[in-house]
């Protein structure tokens, strides 16, 4: 993953209502939600809910699809799977490590 990707998919993370409506998208995995789902859930108006996924989509970190009449966002998993790796790719200096219950990482 280049640098450049990553960067745009953390930028708009850093926004706590982005934050709030990909963690929310994130639980439902590939059932996904509507846009009335998640202003039912997290209470956010229509027109901010809009500019927000719009954001989350063009940092392709959530996928979006057209059901009918309805638009359903689902997670990229690849993305997301991508940043983890990202993230983890120097952990342990390249060793494998494993996350314990106590939030710490071991390295192996």
């Amino acid at each position: 993953m280049k640098n450049s990707n990553a960067i745009k998919a953390f930028l708009a993370l850093g926004q706590e209502t982005r934050l709030n409506i990909f963690r929310l998208v994130v639980q439902r995995g590939d059932i996904g939600l509507t846009p009335s789902q998640i202003i039912e859930k997290l209470g956010i108006p229509n027109a901010t809910l809009s500019f927000h996924l719009k954001e989350l989509v063009g940092a392709e970190l959530l996928a979006v699809e057209r059901q009918s009449r309805n638009l359903i966002y689902r997670p990229n998993a690849n993305l997301v799977q991508e940043l983890s790796g990202f993230l983890l790719e120097n952990c342990c200096g390249g060793n494998s490590c494993e996350a314990t219950n106590k939030k710490k990482v071991i390295c192996k």
